[in-house]
């Protein structure tokens, strides 16, 4: 596939999770993030796992709980606490601040150069996401502002240790021993410092197939595989469509308003997810050389696997 088709392909999954939080409020219990956290990893971990037939070989199962336990476990959890203490717009432009991340932690673990270009598309697409999402009822919790933070350095570390370390498995495969540890680590929490569940109805049911399937599972598998073909920051800067789709739905759906002020965001932060991909476009010589690092690493893997 062309770099074109990757990108669109992988942009799929931040816009689909940009219906979590219409799926969050209107289709499941409150109070019970966690434990929610888990049932829509662990079950679907299991079903790819399932599927692909694909278990870690003993020499990865440390990286599988690592990466589990940054793409989900701590990220989903330190998303809700931000998304109880903080206003959805503060807790989105805190976790928009992970392309930064990214791109900085890129710079430590995968030596690749930090752009002048890409850090202002980043921060043109922080201040997009302000302008999307903030409001005047916008508040400080330093509790609420930490957790923001945590999971988005979480969430950046999971991406770029996801593209260091790449097994020689299908992103479907890999996908699912990450949500299957992340589901286990979460399990026990939930049990612990959380009331058991009322019963379901079938509309929370139906959520959580969502949730699962779609929402972790299927664009999970798209996501790891763009981190495989894309740069990092690239990659992260595509981030960015979740809070575009959740304002979209919020407008359609919920019957919210939507101001001069947000389409302006929205606008913006389009711009800067297309001038991140521009910025972040690699040159012919290093994508051939990450190219022959990628199936060499993958060889290495594959024999000693």
């Amino acid at each position: 596939m062309s770099r074109t088709t990757d990108i669109i392909l992988t942009a799929l999954a931040p816009a689909i999770w940009g219906s979590t939080y219409l799926v969050t409020t209107e289709a499941l219990p409150a109070g019970y993030p966690i434990t929610l956290a888990a049932l829509r990893a662990l079950p679907a971990g299991l079903v790819l796992i399932m599927l692909t037939r694909s278990l870690p070989p003993r020499a990865w199962l440390g990286r599988a709980f690592l990466l589990g336990s940054l793409n989900f476990t701590v990220f989903w959890s330190l998303l809700f606490v931000a998304a109880y203490r903080l206003p959805g717009g503060v807790a989105a432009t805190l976790g928009s601040l992970q392309a930064m991340m990214v791109i900085l932690m890129a710079r430590g673990w995968l030596g690749t150069p930090i752009l002048a270009g890409a850090v202002i598309a980043a921060a043109t697409g922080v201040l997009g996401v302000a302008l999307l999402l903030l409001g005047p009822e916008a508040a400080l919790d330093p509790v609420g502002i930490a957790a923001g933070l945590g999971g988005a350095a979480s969430m950046a570390a999971g991406t770029v240790l996801s593209r260091k370390w790449q097994p020689p498995v299908s992103p479907l495969s890999f996908t699912g021993w990450q949500l299957a540890a992340g589901g286990l680590i979460l399990l026990p929490l939930a049990l612990i410092v959380e009331p058991s569940l009322p019963p379901l109805t079938a509309l929370n049911l139906a959520g959580l197939i969502w949730l699962g399937l779609i929402g972790a599972a299927a664009t999970y598998a798209i996501w790891f595989r763009g981190i495989a073909r894309l740069e990092p920051g690239a990659v992260s800067m595509l981030g960015m469509m979740s809070p575009v789709t959740a304002v979209i739905l919020g407008w359609l759906w919920l019957g919210q308003g939507l101001s001069w002020l947000q389409m302006s965001g929205a606008a913006i932060v389009l711009l800067a997810v297309w001038a991140g991909q521009r910025a972040n476009r690699p040159r012919a010589s290093a994508r051939r050389r990450d190219t022959l690092e990628r199936s060499l690493t993958v060889t290495k893997l594959g024999s000693s696997a």
